[in-house]
């Protein structure tokens, strides 16, 4: 009978124990835990249920340990956010899958993702072709991050992330620093207060600020004008293609074509 109480006892504090370490640890879902937190979360379950029912452990050593397993992941949690290369080596990275609608066989492979998992995953977002897909991304939680087509319209590019500039996604897109640091001059930034830059398919740069306080200069009329032309080009483009006569379909496609040309001359003054 005591030995029962005991164990009741015992039960009730380390189920308060590994709630406490729960609430700690945050509201992190099962599905985005990595491969190390998920092992030391079964780790975790394990000690609790062996001090809740074992009378003859040491309740010192037992909840120690507890307390040590449950306090390593906070301190990966903590390093990887101060270090992108550490945080991609413990979380790893989203790997490309399929770029311009043509799937990527080696990376899929790599990966270890099957062609029916991939079908399965894209049908899930909606996307039963993969030619309607622009740009789809396996995210290391498993799941498939998908972008669908758009006329005249890529995937955006981080180019800066918690203060550092990503020089490998910015030579991608066929830019540089030199550009980079314009562009956050223009916005009155520094690259040390951005926490994530992005340049969309307009070659457009968004920012998001560690100092929420401070904002960002908003685009002068120049930049407006040139985002309005952007707009009549592929609003015409788009006629085009939803238009079933012919001679109007020819003649938004020729209208287009004279937007772009007029694009391609008049966007270094509107910069």
């Amino acid at each position: 009978m005591l030995d029962n109480i005991a164990i009741a006892i015992q039960a009730i504090v380390a189920l308060t124990v590994l709630f406490t370490i729960t609430r700690i640890s945050g509201k992190k879902q099962l599905s985005q835990l990595n491969f190390f937190e998920y092992i030391v979360g079964i780790t975790i379950g394990d000690l609790a249920a062996y001090v809740s029912t074992d009378l003859e452990v040491n309740l010192i050593h037992g909840y120690t340990s507890l307390f040590i397993w449950a306090g390593i992941p906070l301190l990966f949690e903590y390093l990887t956010q101060k270090s992108k290369k550490l945080r991609d080596l413990v979380d790893g990275k989203g790997s490309v899958i399929i770029r311009d609608g043509k799937i990527m066989e080696d990376n899929l492979r790599k990966s270890r993702f099957t062609s029916d998992e991939l079908l399965q995953q894209l049908r899930l977002k909606n996307a039963f072709k993969v030619s309607d897909v622009e740009f789809a991304v396996l995210e290391t939680n498993g799941k498939l991050s998908v972008l669908f087509k758009k006329e005249n319209e890529k995937e955006p590019q981080t180019v800066i992330m918690d203060g550092n500039i990503l020089y490998e996604p910015l030579a991608k897109i066929g830019l540089n620093k030199n550009w980079l640091l314009t562009e956050l001059e223009k916005q009155g930034v520094t690259v040390n207060n951005v926490f994530l830059g992005q340049v969309d398919s307009y070659g457009e740069l968004y920012v998001d600020l560690y100092d929420d306080k401070i904002t960002p200069v908003q685009p002068t009329e120049k930049q407006l004008l040139l985002a309005t032309l952007k707009k009549c080009q592929a609003d015409l483009e788009l006629y085009g293609l939803q238009t079933h006569c012919e001679t109007t379909k020819t003649m938004y496609a020729a209208s287009s074509l004279e937007m772009r040309d007029f694009l391609i001359n008049i966007t270094p003054y509107l910069r």
